[in-house]
């Protein structure tokens, strides 16, 4: 890590693959869950396909917000090193991660003045906030200072654009994202939602369509919609789901064959994030001008 100017850090919301944590030197805490009695994270993991199938036989998991005592071991094992660390967190308005984490970093800034550690609201989720993620790393690796990979961050979150769908209504309804009578009645007819992440880092239901491929079409359509100025300047679109890896690689087709992009990073949802969502979520991450 010595090579590194400063330390990026997130949470396991971000959803980005151990390779790609390993490769650029990041550092992640972990948000753990509980499925039947057990609490799954670091020392306990699932694979994801066991996750989701559990999920799919009737296990409803319950999630848990970044513990702010591993908080403090992560950070201060950076500021003990000398380092400065880059905290990029889940938002807000979905978990009170961030606010553990501005917490310790407010007393580990008073007590360790050499150092600093910098939180940042991401008002994203899953790949979206991995992206914000992948963007910082990019901005270290062109020397940027911790001050301008933050500046950057604060000054552009909110061109992170984050469209998902989800097959099945009943596990939004859990989390209070729909009605119970919106999901009975859309199961029965079999409407998908389509929702995004607001300015505010909220989840907000944005429109329905009646079968499963439109929903994904839908998708890109709202890509095209939202892109704006970004629609030549996207490197690379990101792509989760929950356990639905062949409609995610459909997503990324229709984006290939609508805006010519190449790159794509797809890697499924989490199980924190996975269990408010559930199996067959996929979700499209891009920049554009508005979200």
């Amino acid at each position: 890590m010595s090579d590194l100017s400063f330390m990026i850090t997130t949470d396991t919301c971000c959803d980005l693959p151990k390779s790609y944590i390993q490769e650029h030197g990041l550092d992640v805490v972990t948000l753990y869950y509980n499925m039947k009695g057990v609490a799954y994270g670091k020392e306990i993991e699932l694979e994801v396909k066991e996750f989701y199938d559990m999920m799919r036989g009737g296990e409803m998991p319950t999630t848990m917000a970044a513990n702010p005592e591993e908080l403090h071991e992560m950070f201060e094992k950076y500021l003990k090193e000398g380092k400065d660390i880059l905290h990029l967190a889940f938002s807000s308005e979905l978990s009170s991660s961030y606010n553990n984490a501005a917490v310790v970093a407010s007393e580990l800034n008073e007590q360790y003045t050499e150092n600093k550690v910098i939180v940042i609201d991401t008002l994203s989720a899953s790949l979206g906030q991995g992206l914000v993620v992948h963007k910082a790393v990019q901005l270290r690796k062109e020397g940027k200072t911790i001050e301008e990979t933050a500046a950057w961050v604060e000054e552009n979150k909110l061109h992170f654009c984050h469209q998902f769908t989800v097959d099945d209504l009943n596990h939004l309804y859990r989390g209070g994202r729909v009605s119970k009578l919106t999901a009975v009645a859309g199961t029965l007819i079999h409407v998908k939602p389509i929702l995004h992440v607001s300015d505010e880092g909220r989840l907000i239901p944005i429109g329905k369509v009646r079968g499963r491929k439109k929903s994904l079409n839908a998708l890109v359509d709202n890509m095209e919609r939202t892109i704006g100025s970004y629609r030549d300047k996207n490197d690379i679109v990101f792509i989760s789901h929950g356990d639905a890896p062949e409609e995610a690689e459909y997503v990324a087709g229709l984006v290939k064959e609508r805006f010519g992009i190449e790159n794509f990073l797809i890697s499924p949802v989490s199980p924190t994030i996975g269990a408010h969502s559930g199996p067959g979520t996929i979700a499209l991450f891009y920049m554009g001008d508005r979200r």
